[in-house]
């Protein structure tokens, strides 16, 4: 069943709200993802190899979530448009729900399964 005109509405709002939190979630992210320096006399070598993960796994982080942002942007681009909503491989229409938890996906559930 294709989206009514108020369930379209609801997603939109949702994707443009997901868009803000993470553009402030990505700018909060990469503050933590700096270069790591540590004072060699108060820290010690695991301390220091630590922290260097900890700021590798900060950096994977944000590479998720520029990724997630670009499909955002992506759905944003596409709500005028017929397709949004469509699945991509079935091309059946997206379930709302779906929409809800996922508001950029491109695939219906069970393509989705499909491909995993």
């Amino acid at each position: 069943m294709e989206l009514t005109q108020q369930q379209h509405n609801v997603v939109s709002k949702t994707l443009k709200d997901l868009l803000v939190s993470l553009e402030q979630d990505i700018e909060e992210a990469e503050k933590s993802s700096q270069p790591v320096t540590l004072d060699q006399q108060a820290f010690g070598r695991v301390s220091r190899v630590d922290a260097i993960q900890q700021q590798q796994m900060q950096a994977a982080v944000v590479r998720r979530m520029k990724k997630r942002l670009s499909m955002v942007k992506g759905a944003i681009q596409r709500l005028g448009s017929d397709d949004f909503g469509i699945c991509i491989q079935c091309e059946e229409p997206i379930a709302f729900d779906r929409l809800m938890i996922r508001p950029e996906s491109l695939a219906c559930i069970s393509c989705a399964q499909q491909a995993e």
